[in-house]
């Protein structure tokens, strides 16, 4: 009888060997099949219905909540056994708390005292997911199961971090492609080339910071009435949203200048087509002159531009008669003024955007007022385009290695005798 005994025990433990043999053939089948589902690129909840009906299944775990970080969130991804209204629960605050295995038999919130123990999932220093299990039985195996399924968790959970690198790579690379072709339309709208003539000389610094930006500059010729006019624009804001503005404004300025009687009435007209873009949520500061050959009388607006400087004869001018900015107010709440000089010799008119003076070493000292001044009486009997040379290659030992904070647009004038 005792030999039967034991030889029905002999063939218990085959058949449990067996059973716990054919089990951990099924684990691994399925872990196999997620790992296919993983290479043929198998959408994220395609994988996250796998991931719960393998632990349901073939894990036998009763409980679970799987929680994955999408855009900056936490996110309960897939779950097993457990009500909505306790999933709706916000635990995020508490997630990075759990840095390793833990027991949640003492953890006080209604969702987590759920689960019998967390694993979190980390990934190049940084927790990618959490998974909360619980409801194991008493003859479960709870070592085994917690290996595998932290072994299933991280397969999942590095799959679903490598698809959202991925997409960010995709979209940075269009964002890429999209600034490239922003930046080449927006070199379109600058001009080229300036005029260099017996009368005047003009020549221009253009470094948008991110490739596009809100700085304008342009230089019109008006055969038929001996004049020139040119102009620095710096729209509020950067990226592309300063530049389609750029680009309406850029528009807006060629249809009516030549129709204007007065810069003051031109100002005016460009204020109110641009109210009616920006509604007042964005701004323009503005500096335009126009210069008579034969009169050799300069007129400007200054519209809450950064006063250009103007040297003639070693006396400085600054240029700083005009309005309040453009695109904020309609209508202007203030009488346009038309600054008016007459160059009777020799002139050197610099104009600048607000990035130049906001650059700054490595101390922290900016490129301020005198210091420009200082450098253009000095260096005034340059050409327009040596005298930029030497401006750039001063900001450059100035600033020291240190990046441009801002877009930065320089127009250099130079009227002859």
């Amino acid at each position: 009888m005792a030999d039967f005994s034991n030889i029905r025990k002999e063939f218990s433990k085959i058949a449990q060997l067996e059973r716990d043999l054919n089990l951990k053939q099924l684990q691994i089948n399925r872990l196999l099949n997620i790992t296919q589902a993983i290479n043929n690129n198998v959408s994220a909840n395609g994988l996250f219905n796998m991931y719960s009906s393998f632990l349901s299944w073939e894990m036998g775990i009763k409980k679970m909540a799987l929680y994955i970080k999408e855009e900056e969130q936490w996110t309960c991804t897939t779950s097993i056994g457990i009500a909505e209204e306790l999933l709706v629960q916000d635990i995020s605050h508490l997630l990075p708390t759990f840095t390793r295995l833990n027991n949640l038999l003492e953890n006080e919130h209604p969702l987590i005292q759920e689960f019998d123990v967390v694993i979190p999932v980390r990934h190049k220093e940084s927790s990618i997911a959490y998974v909360f299990i619980g409801g194991f039985g008493e003859d479960d195996d709870m070592y085994s199961k917690v290996q595998f399924i932290t072994t299933i968790t991280n397969i999942i959970a590095v799959a679903i971090e490598n698809k959202r690198l991925f997409k960010r790579q995709l979209e940075q690379e269009r964002l890429k492609r999209e600034m490239e072709l922003a930046s080449d339309m927006q070199l379109m709208l600058v001009p080229e080339q300036l005029p260099q003539n017996a009368v005047y000389e003009l020549a221009s610094i253009y470094k948008p910071q991110i490739g596009v930006g809100g700085d304008y500059f342009d230089c019109i010729e008006e055969f038929d009435t001996s004049k020139m006019v040119f102009c620095v624009g710096d729209i509020s804001g950067k990226g592309l949203a300063a530049a389609l503005l750029m680009a309406n404004f850029q528009a807006n300025l060629h249809s009516l200048l030549p129709v204007r009687n007065s810069l003051d009435d031109f100002i005016i007209a460009l204020n109110e087509a641009l109210f009616r873009i920006t509604e007042g949520e964005r701004f323009i500061t503005f500096f335009i002159a126009e210069y008579n050959e034969k009169t050799r009388m300069l007129r400007y607006v200054n519209a809450g531009h950064n006063p250009p400087y103007l040297v003639m004869n070693q006396q400085l001018h600054l240029l700083n008669k005009g309005c309040t900015i453009l695109g904020s107010f309609s209508p202007i709440p203030m009488q346009v003024e038309v600054g008016e000089i007459h160059l009777s010799d020799e002139a050197m008119i610099l104009v600048f955007t607000d990035g130049l003076t906001d650059l700054k070493d490595d101390e922290g000292n900016f490129i301020n007022e005198e210091v420009l001044q200082d450098f253009l009486q000095k260096n005034e009997s340059l050409p327009a385009q040596v005298f930029n040379d030497a401006l750039m290659k001063h900001i450059e030992r100035f600033k020291e290695g240190e990046a441009y904070p801002d877009d930065f647009t320089v127009l250099t004038c130079k009227i002859f005798k």
